[in-house]
């Protein structure tokens, strides 16, 4: 059974219900907590009752720095949505870990943002080093991956389209609101994954509704894909991608092929005065809400809910 592990100002603490136990522990970073398992198993396992977890201020499980690596276009829906046909190569992109931020702090659209979208990923935790030239199979994840983390990649869509910079759109500050909890998992867990249900909403609209299972390239074959050219440490965070439904979506075939036929400028001016009219991308005082468990609740990585605002 996988162990939820929340960060607070005042420590780290196991969840178990609505109950929070402190976790004895000097750890001030996620990579010490992991290195201190005795502690959280401690925890876990007292008779004591505890505090209200819901009278705790949750902050990021995942601390910064660390590296934060993201697939791009890891499932089939949002393939679909984003127009590709046939096979996708493997691609990945990092955010400023900078970006990170906590599961119920408001997210912050900077003044020249026009066009800000929404992308609930599963985050992978990692537990320990994975060299360069790591070759990691479905039975090795457990030594390599300790916990998982519900996170949303924010993404700048009018930065990343224009500028085709994946790491501005998406690394500015509260772009990735991550938690509340931090998973930890037994061996035996990893074989709930592709069960895993990702769902996010907004203002209590369902945008994004689907499970693992819809994934293209699997955990551990994206380890051993990163690992042909980066180094991953424990407390590092991989996001894995997201479903179907995000704000952007690609323009009916018709509409991309006339597109082609324009000069840059124009191409883009058309497509984003098109996508004005698209109410799905987040605005001031708009509620995102997010969640990742399995449907039994053996995992459950817990609900963000970010409010929306315009930079200051």
């Amino acid at each position: 059974m996988s162990t939820n592990v929340l960060r607070t100002p005042d420590g780290w603490w196991v969840v178990r219900g609505e109950r929070a136990v402190r976790i004895d522990s000097k750890a001030v970073t996620t990579a010490e907590l992991l290195a201190d398992r005795d502690a959280v198993r401690e925890a876990a396992a007292s008779s004591e009752s505890g505090t209200p977890a819901a009278d705790l201020m949750a902050l990021p499980p995942v601390t910064t720095p660390c590296r934060v690596v993201a697939q791009m276009v890891n499932y089939r829906s949002h393939a679909k949505d984003s127009g590709f046909t046939g096979d996708i190569p493997p691609a990945f992109f990092r955010k400023a870990s900078g970006s990170v931020s906590g599961p119920h702090e408001t997210i912050v659209r900077p003044a020249h943002v026009k066009f800000l979208d929404y992308e609930v990923e599963l985050g992978l935790v990692m537990g320990a080093p994975l060299p360069v030239g790591t070759v990691v199979e479905e039975r090795d994840l457990p030594q390599y991956v300790a916990g998982l983390v519900l996170t949303n990649d924010v993404s700048a869509r009018d930065v990343q389209l224009t500028k085709t910079q994946f790491y501005e759109s998406k690394s500015y500050p509260t772009f990735t609101p991550t938690g509340p909890y931090l998973a930890l998992l037994e061996p035996e867990d990893f074989d709930r994954l592709l069960d895993l249900r990702l769902r996010l909403s907004v203002n209590g609209v369902p945008r994004q509704d689907r499970t693992l299972a819809d994934m293209i390239v699997r955990p551990a074959q994206a380890l051993t894909l990163l690992a042909r050219f980066q180094t991953l440490d424990p407390g590092d965070l991989l996001l894995t991608g997201t479903p179907g439904g995000t704000a952007l979506k690609a323009p009916p075939k018709p509409v991309e092929k006339i597109a082609a036929l324009l000069p840059p400028a124009l191409k883009w001016k058309a497509f984003f005065n098109g996508q004005a009219r698209n109410p799905r991308y987040l605005r001031n005082g708009d509620l995102v809400t997010a969640a990742i468990s399995t449907p039994d609740g053996h995992i459950d990585l817990g609900e963000q809910r970010n409010a929306v605002a315009d930079a200051a």
